[in-house]
């Protein structure tokens, strides 16, 4: 299965530069220097509830998400992670576990861990668990207005 039809979509509308890798399936954090990526470059989504809203929160892959950092981060009294159920819904195309970090796509606001928002690109999954969106981390924030922070646990 290629990137999801809804984020190949998302991308072309939004007219920015990336390429899609494919990288194996069953690669874990540790893996992940696929394709001459630094494991630092590549990022999960993390889909959370923030005062009951849908939030993404986005770490490097090998780092968690600190829920009150989080929180802090975006004004927020609370801050839980998202259920299978809700994943499902919120995803419906993407696989689970494999959903891209573009909460506009999705209607989301988007925080970012600080460390990421320094580097020159950024990886992450395109909806699937074989294929990856590489972009210059500058393209990635115009199209998905992240709020940056420190909200990962190190």
């Amino acid at each position: 299965m290629a990137v999801t039809l809804s984020v190949q979509e998302f991308l072309r509308f939004a007219n920015v530069a990336y390429a899609v890798l494919p990288h194996p399936a069953n690669a874990s954090v540790p893996d992940i220097s696929l394709g001459g990526m630094p494991r630092r470059l590549w990022a999960k989504a993390i889909s959370c509830f923030g005062d009951g809203e849908p939030i993404q929160a986005v770490v490097q892959a090998d780092r968690e998400v600190d829920l009150g950092r989080l929180a802090f981060l975006g004004g927020m009294t609370e801050v839980r992670l998202a259920s299978d159920a809700e994943l499902r819904w919120l995803y419906s195309d993407c696989e689970r576990g494999a959903m891209p970090p573009l909460g506009p796509l999705c209607r989301q606001r988007v925080f970012v861990d600080r460390a990421l928002a320094f580097t020159q690109e950024i990886a992450f999954n395109g909806g699937t668990h074989r294929d990856a969106i590489v972009m210059r981390y500058e393209d990635f924030a115009a199209i998905a207005h992240p709020m940056v922070g420190f909200i990962a646990r190190y």
